[in-house]
């Protein structure tokens, strides 16, 4: 038990994060914009990635807007803005991260697009960075096999609005070193997060445990059990929830609650995790969400 925990230690000392050596963030949506923000607010030096300029632009107006909304709370000094926005690179280009001591995918949920990614990540970062993958879904160890890392490959899965929630679920792969685990929990540490480490089974503990009850909630709303309103209004005031499931549901988006819910379904084969017939269909209606202006809700502009 010595000899291991000794191991472990040697481990954590190697992988130990460096505040002058840059991380790199694949994607700069919602997500990725969100996670470069508070990564530069920790004072990481940050290089956000994305296949073009446009995009890139986008997110660092989203991260302005984000940055002044908090000096206006009071959180943040104003003279801070453009400190933080300074530590922040961006690249289309993903040799850029040959000197990155990490790097986080926060690309869409496809399977074969992460996949994808972590090939070209694992091709052009420097041999002793850690990748890792922002999936709320998609299992740690298929991405980690298709790197020549899988011991430095591990899931960061961070919360959305990422500035404003604090849990980010840690998930080990198969093959994740002790080392690479813990540097990534001491990471989301400094970050002022609170890591949860998961092993690596389908929907993780926030997606298993969620997506299941709002797909109920679809169910009963299918089933004419009660109105969309009294469902949410239900589960607000009755199980304190701060918003009600079909609500959320919107928020997240209802093809992503589909796509977790297929890989709940498959993963898990059990068909207590049957997608619900109505869900199905308002994806195939394009009506997702607030992304869309209707879900089961409808939203203005």
């Amino acid at each position: 038990m010595q000899a291991r925990s000794r191991t472990i230690r040697q481990e954590e000392a190697y992988v130990v994060m460096d505040k002058h050596r840059r991380i790199g963030v694949v994607g700069s949506g919602t997500m990725g914009n969100g996670i470069a923000q508070v990564l530069a607010q920790a004072g990481y030096p940050v290089l956000m990635m994305d296949t073009s300029p446009e995009a890139l632009d986008r997110a660092a107006g989203t991260i302005q807007k984000s940055l002044e909304r908090l000096v206006k709370k009071g959180t943040l000094g104003a003279e801070q803005v453009s400190v933080i926005l300074e530590r922040i690179g961006r690249t289309t280009k993903p040799e850029a991260f040959h000197d990155a001591q990490v790097v986080i995918e926060a690309v869409p949920e496809e399977s074969s697009l992460k996949k994808e990614v972590f090939r070209i990540l694992d091709e052009n970062a420097g041999s002793d960075c850690i990748l890792a993958s922002n999936t709320s879904s998609i299992p740690i160890t298929e991405l980690a096999a298709v790197t020549k890392r899988p011991d430095r490959v591990i899931g960061m899965h961070f919360m959305n609005p990422v500035p404003v929630m604090t849990l980010v679920e840690i998930i080990r792969g198969h093959a994740t070193s002790d080392g690479t685990a813990a540097a990534i929990e001491t990471l989301t540490r400094e970050l002022g997060k609170n890591p949860v480490t998961v092993q690596d089974y389908p929907g993780f503990i926030s997606n298993r445990v969620l997506m299941p009850m709002i797909n109920e909630a679809v169910f009963c709303l299918m089933e004419g059990i009660a109105s969309r309103d009294d469902i949410d209004t239900v589960m607000k005031l009755g199980m304190n929830h701060p918003m009600g499931p079909l609500t959320l549901a919107d928020f997240i988006g209802l093809d992503v609650c589909l796509h977790i819910m297929e890989v709940l379904h498959a993963g898990l084969g059990d068909d207590k995790y049957r997608p619900c017939p109505l869900l199905r269909r308002m994806v195939q209606a394009g009506h997702l969400g607030r992304k869309t202006g209707r879900g089961f809700y409808a939203y203005a502009g």
